[in-house]
């Protein structure tokens, strides 16, 4: 009986869908926003430049905490350890960081010329079907 009252509200809901029908072209207003839209490659550039300095600030944070936890240690051998570990962690972390951005932005600008850019020093390049 349940499962007869079930499948009875699903197929009801089935009528009482109300048809959607698209909005004309004639009546849509292009309004001035007060500034620009941005596109898909600025939005995307945006986020991986975030990214890098989002990474940055968190191992720059970790290297901080490292520092914190050894100047807090009070000479215990095996805390000076765990704080000498956060900070090689946070400095290999940042030198991976600046190598990263490093060959990326000479592949954008000296290997492909700003033919093909990723995001770092132009915008990304999105290959259009229809120019």
């Amino acid at each position: 009986m349940k499962l007869l009252q079930r499948a009875f509200c699903a197929a009801s809901q089935l009528f009482l869908v109300a048809p959607v029908l698209a909005q004309d072209r004639s009546s849509v207003q292009v309004v001035n926003l007060g500034f620009p839209v941005p596109t898909l490659s600025v939005l995307l550039s945006f986020l991986i430049k975030f990214f890098f300095v989002a990474a940055g600030l968190a191992a720059l944070l970790y290297l901080l905490l490292g520092a914190f936890a050894w100047v807090t240690s009070g000479g215990q051998k095996e805390n000076v350890e765990k704080a000498r570990d956060k900070i090689q962690a946070a400095i290999v972390g940042l030198i991976l960081i600046v190598a990263v951005l490093a060959i990326m932005v000479t592949l954008e600008q000296v290997v492909f010329n700003q033919k093909i850019c990723v995001g770092l020093s132009c915008d990304i390049t999105i290959p259009n079907l229809i120019q």
